[in-house]
């Protein structure tokens, strides 16, 4: 035997993992726009293979076994309708994006950390009501201290994000990579500027 048989029977092309499909609800839009919905392409083909869901659009790439060639799918739709949660997770990434990844006292981006308006120090509690980001530096400032000894403002009051509303700030920030096909399925819903 040669050395190539385990290439020969045991290959994963490297370009078909940059294949995902975008996942779409019954009622076509994204199961969700922050992270975006997205499949591995061998998902999407077995969920149509298992008849779970339609395929709308597609790649040029293709896939083979011995009896069968199948287009990848780029963009799926649930044949069964998915209920949104209403209840939203109080998590760190769900916090950064109700606070538009942005320190709440001087608007900077990046090197984000979490602050508790009322200091847990004063008896303030970890909630979507006293927790805001902040940059190291601010949060640094602001120490243990209370805003106003501190003198420091807030952007705007932390508050319990809504479903609804924390997805439509995740369509406010679209990942880095957008393949074409999924373009007419993203932002149809989106109001139009005059």
């Amino acid at each position: 035997m040669d050395g190539d048989f385990r290439t020969e029977f045991v290959r994963e092309p490297a370009a078909l993992k940059q294949h995902p499909a975008l996942v779409l609800n019954a009622d076509y839009r994204p199961l969700s726009y922050y992270p975006l919905s997205l499949w591995p392409w061998q998902e999407a083909v077995k969920a149509a293979w298992l008849n779970r869901v339609d395929i709308v659009a597609e790649y040029d790439t293709f896939v083979r076994s011995p009896s069968t060639r199948i287009r990848i799918p780029s963009v799926v739709v649930l044949k069964d309708y998915v209920k949104p949660q209403k209840r939203v997770a109080f998590t760190r990434f769900n916090l950064f994006l109700r606070d538009e990844f942005a320190c709440q006292y001087c608007g900077a981006r990046g090197d984000l950390t979490f602050d508790h308006v009322v200091p847990r120090a004063s008896g303030g509690i970890t909630s979507w009501e006293n927790v805001v980001a902040a940059c190291s530096p601010c949060n640094l400032r602001k120490g243990s201290n209370s805003l106003r000894r501190a003198g420091m403002n807030l952007r705007k009051p932390p508050r319990a994000p809504g479903a609804e509303e924390l997805r439509n700030m995740g369509r406010r920030f679209p990942p880095n990579h957008l393949h074409e096909s999924w373009m007419d399925y993203l932002y149809w819903d989106a109001e139009l500027e005059a």
